[in-house]
Order: structure tokens, then C-alpha cells, then sequence
């Protein structure tokens, strides 16, 4: 359905691409992997046309169709979730009359009302507004950069099932390890300039790569012995030269420039944490602690211990509390009542999700050193440009201003700064956006050996699964449900749960207590609520529209024109009639299950 041939692609510098091929098929849900900066996010910009690449080629199918998930939400979009699904159907083929009923059928496939003002929505609603608008016209092939980045772990859900069900073919970039396993078909990989496809599953791909990488370096080694063993015969004296074969000398040369041309992987940061000395045995404790913003009652009654060397994670949907629950954890906010205790000789380090605490007009050297050449880490005095060194700076990036990093290298900035100094509390509010995976997996291996104590909010269930030992959920209104285990362990806890649910349920429709009314299955849904409001006014457009074209259709002279037109309109007429029939009965539907279920 598409192709790649020899594309290539560079800024100065080595190339990002360099004679790159890659081929999509039907349906296929491929992953784009690879380092911070190695041009993911370029590739796709040459794939839907937004830049060009300097040479090579790209073949489609004859009206094969692209759309894009943007990487970021724009911030001046205005209107309703309506009139921004319809942004999709611009230059769709699809009737004028079907193009209501698609927008339609999208916005309940998104849960949203359509009416909502989309200006007014969080960043995680806003995003599946953006994937409807992409999605709603069934493109052949949909791009979708970082689509996980700063959404929660209902959102990501949400997605991975819609994602699932789409029927055109994806190419994504993610760092959302699970989110890619449970969706992708093969993986490609950018490394290098080189672009490499391996069929299977993200972790099919890490162990052949891993095959693939070690069969590289033996054959790198077998290559510099031999150019070793060549450089000796080519330096002999008078005696060699007198035999020197011209081939020979031809061949060192090419070896020699085949040398220069290798290009080695970029290394993994260098992180190190200090847990220093260590804290009591109680780190902090909150007894029956609430606190509320603007009247709206975010932590209630929560009680909890932490203790030296507990890995507490904290998970909950976007704008529930998590950071809030932090601070108040920290002695950053007070609250409204209870009380937060902290232990003895705590010394904490807390890695900011908003990254507050860097200044984006200094350079990346001075927000570490603060304008000093040198600085003292836990492993003694170091040079700051050797320390950024470890984190993956250059010496011209660390001497760049931080407005001019990417998301993963202010992520890998404020690491640097966070661990310049020993801690034995580290608090980390979602430090693995825009981390690549290589950073993901040392991150991980790191926490996995800090003696100290750990909180840690984030939404990417693997880093949660690897790292944290107890879970403190939020469940809405205020509740904070602890859990003991990963996320993983969350969700086997919730199942039990509703299946417990489900039996005392079915106990109590069974028999239930005198005078007690049945327990409700459900309640009628906010997005069946907003269906059946909307319905009226849908059918009267609808009947509208309809009597137009049947007073066109009396009309004598209007059968003076061109016959298709003629039987366009009548398909019009037939396809109303059914449009209209059709939410006829789902207003009957609705009503009968509103009266059931209230």
C-alpha cells in the first residue's frame, strides 16, 4: 500500500536516514522505535508529506489516504467536539447526508457529547477528539506520535481498545512499553540512519535485536583485528615494500574509510543515586488527612505509613489529586485537617512533573552548576561537561540554553540535577515522559537498587509493574484505595472485587430484604443521557431536510435536468427515511431503558 525507497534525510551533520526502506501493508499496527533525536518523529513528517525528504522515493496506491494524531494538543482550537469531528471529513468522499451520521457514530465510539466545547476539555478528552477527527473517515493509514504522553491510565486503556478495533493501518511511536506490546504487529527501528523491520512483538524484537547487536560487535572485532594485522604489514620497511601488492593496498585503504564511516550506538546515561545515610524506620505517616480545592474534596480521610525502603506508587486519572497528595505528603500544603508527620534525617529530592525547578533561559550547564565549572557529586568532584557527559550532553548542547531541548532531554536535565546530591527520599512525579526506552530501562535498573525510600506517580503500567511494591489509588471523590503489588496486581484486585460485587448482587435480586428495592444493574450513562436530549432536534433536521428534497422532487421541472442528479436525490430521500427511522427506535430504546434504570 505504500513504500519507502532509499529515503534519506539529514540536518548536517550524519544523517538521520540514510537510503531507508520500509514497506506498510493493509491493516497492518506497526511501532517506530528508537533513540531520543534519531528522527522518529521526521520520518513520519516525510511520510505525511509535512516535510520532504533530500532524496529517495515514496510510493502509494492510487487515493491511498494518511492522517496524523498530532504529538501536541493545540491549544487555540476552539468549537464544539462536533465541528472538530467534522474537520475530518473535509475532503471525504462520503455524501453530505451520511457525513452528520458519521460524526455521530464517532462521537459516542469516543464517549463524548458532541455538543461539548472542546476548548473547555482536559488534555486527555481533547486527544480523543483529535484521534475521532483523524480516525472518522477510515484513512488507510493513520500516524500517531507519542500517543500515550501525558494521558492517564483510563485514557491509555481507552485507546489500546480503539486502536484495536481500527481497521486502516497504523504506524506509531511510543515509549509506553505495554502499550506497544499489546498492539503492535512488528516493530521498526531507527538506529543509526538505518532503518530495520522485525516481525512480531515488542519483546520478539528485544531479544533478536539483542542477537542482532551482539553478531555486530563480533563482526566489528574480526574487522579491527584485521585492519590492525593490515596497518602493521602496510608500516614494514624497505623489504615489504619491495612486495607491496597494490590490491592489497587499495583493499586497507577502503577498510580504513569503512572505519571512519562506522557509526557507534549512542551510549546509555550514566545514572547514579545516592541514598546517603539512612532515615528512621517510619519516613512519613498521614493520619486521617483531607484536603480540598476551591470546594471540591480531593483527599478524604486518608490515612497511611510509609517506611524506610517502601516503593510506593501513586496512580489515578488526570486532575484527581496525585501531585496535590504529594505535596501534602512533602509538607508542601497543609491540610484542612488530619496531620502529616515526617521521620527523622530526611533528605529528599523531588523530581518536578511541570519541570518548574529548571530555567529555560540558562544554559543546561548552569541549571546543574549554577554558572561553576566544577560540581561535587556522590562519586567526588567532577567537571560539569564530563557529568552531562554521563546524561548524553554534548559539550555544544551543554552549553546551549534549555529553551532549545526536547521533552526527553529537559527529562534527562533535571535527572542530572536531581542527582547530584545523596537522597534517601526520592519522590519522581512522571519522570518517564518523552524518556526514551534505553533511559526507561536504566532508570528502572537504578530505582531497583536506591536503598532508599521511593514515591513515585506515573502512568506507564510497565515502569509500575518493574519498580513499585504498593499502590495508592484514586477512586474518585476523595477515596485513596492502597494496594499491595504493581499495576498489574491492581487490576487482578479489582476484578476480584467486582466479582464480589456481582455475587452479593445476584444474592440480593434473589432474595432480596423486605422492603428493599432490587439493586440497579447500572445507571443510565451520561453519554445515553446526552443521546436521547439530542435526538429530537436530529430527527426535526432530519425532516427538514427531507421536505426540501421531496418538494424538489414534485417539482416538474426539476426532471428536466440530468437523470443521475434525479436519482441522487431520491438515494437522499431513501437514506433520510431511514436515518430517521432508525433513531425513532433508539429514542424508544433509550426512553424505556431511562425508565428502567431510574
Amino acid at each position: 500500500m505504500l513504500s519507502l525507497r532509499k529515503v534519506s534525510l539529514g540536518f548536517g551533520g550524519p544523517p538521520l536516514m540514510d537510503e531507508v526502506q520500509l514497506e506498510i501493508r493493509q491493516r497492518e499496527r506497526i511501532c517506530l522505535i528508537g533513540r531520543n533525536g534519531s528522527g522518529k518523529s521526521s520520518l513520519l513528517k516525510i511520510i505525511s508529506g509535512e516535510i520532504t525528504a533530500d532524496s529517495g522515493v515514496i510510493e502509494k496506491s492510487p487515493g491511498y489516504r494518511i492522517a496524523v494524531l498530532p504529538q501536541e494538543v493545540p491549544q487555540e482550537k476552539t468549537g464544539s467536539v462536533e465541528s472538530v469531528l467534522h474537520e475530518g471529513l473535509q475532503d471525504s468522499s462520503l455524501p453530505a447526508w451520511d457525513r452528520d451520521l458519521a460524526v455521530e457514530r464517532m462521537a459516542a465510539d469516543i464517549q463524548l457529547n458532541p455538543d461539548e466545547d472542546f476548548a473547555k476539555l482536559s488534555a486527555g478528552m481533547k486527544r480523543r477528539v483529535l484521534l475521532g477527527r483523524a480516525a472518522i473517515d477510515q484513512p488507510d493509514l493513520l500516524l500517531l506520535d507519542e500517543p500515550t504522553n501525558h494521558l492517564d491510565v483510563a485514557s491509555i486503556e481507552w485507546l489500546e481498545n480503539f486502536l484495536q478495533r481500527y481497521q486502516g493501518a497504523l504506524l506509531f511511536v511510543t515509549h509506553d512499553r505495554m502499550f506497544l506490546q499489546k498492539l503492535a504487529q512488528a516493530v521498526v527501528d531507527l538506529d543509526r540512519g538505518r532503518l530495520t523491520r522485525w516481525e512480531g512483538d515488542y519483546e520478539n524484537y528485544l531479544r533478536r535485536k539483542e542477537e542482532w547487536l551482539n553478531a555486530e560487535a563480533k563482526n566489528w572485532a574480526i574487522f579491527d583485528k584485521k585492519l590492525a594485522e593490515e596497518e602493521v604489514w602496510i608500516r614494514k620497511g624497505i623489504q615489504a615494500r619491495r612486495t607491496r601488492n597494490e590490491g592489497r593496498v587499495r583493499s586497507l585503504l577502503k577498510m580504513r574509510e569503512e572505519h571512519r564511516q562506522r557509526r557507534q550506538r549512542t551510549g546509555n546515561a550514566q545514572i547514579q543515586i545516592d541514598s546517603g545515610e539512612r532515615t528512621g524506620v517510619r519516613v512519613i505517616r498521614a493520619e486521617n488527612v483531607s484536603f480540598a480545592y476551591e470546594g471540591k474534596k480531593v483527599i478524604d480521610n486518608f490515612s497511611f505509613d510509609i517506611e524506610r525502603g517502601d516503593r510506593v506508587g501513586i496512580v489515578g486519572p488526570n486532575g484527581s489529586g496525585k501531585t496535590t497528595l504529594i505535596r501534602v505528603l512533602l509538607g508542601k500544603l497543609k491540610p484542612a485537617s488530619g496531620a502529616v508527620v515526617h521521620g527523622t534525617n530526611l533528605k529528599i529530592a523531588y523530581f518536578d512533573q511541570l519541570r518548574d525547578s529548571l530555567n529555560d533561559q540558562a544554559t543546561v550547564q548552569d541549571n546543574v552548576a549554577d554558572g561553576a565549572d566544577v560540581i561535587e557529586t556522590t562519586a567526588g568532584r567532577k567537571h560539569v561537561i564530563s557529568y552531562l557527559g554521563d546524561f548524553l550532553f554534548t559539550p555544544d548542547r551543554a552549553r546551549s540554553p534549555v529553551s532549545m531541548l526536547s521533552g526527553g532531554e529537559r527529562n534527562r536535565l533535571l535527572l542530572a540535577r536531581l542527582f547530584t546530591r545523596p537522597c534517601n527520599v526520592l519522590v519522581m512525579d512522571e519522570p518517564t515522559n518523552d524518556l526514551d526506552m534505553e533511559t526507561l530501562d536504566l532508570l528502572e535498573e537504578k530505582l531497583a537498587e536506591f536503598k532508599g525510600t521511593l514515591l513515585l506517580v506515573s502512568h506507564d503500567r510497565a515502569f509500575l509493574n518493574n519498580v513499585v511494591t504498593e499502590l495508592l489509588v484514586f477512586e474518585g471523590e476523595g477515596r485513596v484505595q492502597s494496594c499491595v503489588g504493581g499495576y498489574d496486581d491492581y487490576q487482578k484486585l479489582k476484578v476480584h472485587q467486582a466479582l464480589q460485587s456481582k455475587q452479593v448482587a445476584a444474592k440480593n435480586s434473589t432474595n432480596p430484604p423486605t422492603g428493599a428495592r432490587p439493586q440497579k444493574v447500572r445507571k443510565f450513562l451520561n453519554r445515553e443521557r446526552w443521546e436521547l436530549e439530542a435526538i429530537p432536534g436530529k430527527i426535526e433536521k432530519l425532516e427538514k431536510h427531507q421536505q426540501s428534497l421531496t418538494e424538489k422532487l414534485a417539482d416538474p421541472a426539476f426532471y428536466q435536468g440530468h437523470a443521475n442528479e434525479i436519482a441522487e436525490v431520491r438515494e437522499q430521500v431513501e437514506s433520510i427515511e431511514n436515518q430517521i427511522m432508525k433513531k425513532m427506535q433508539r429514542w424508544e430504546e433509550l426512553e424505556k431503558l431511562k425508565a428502567e434504570l431510574e
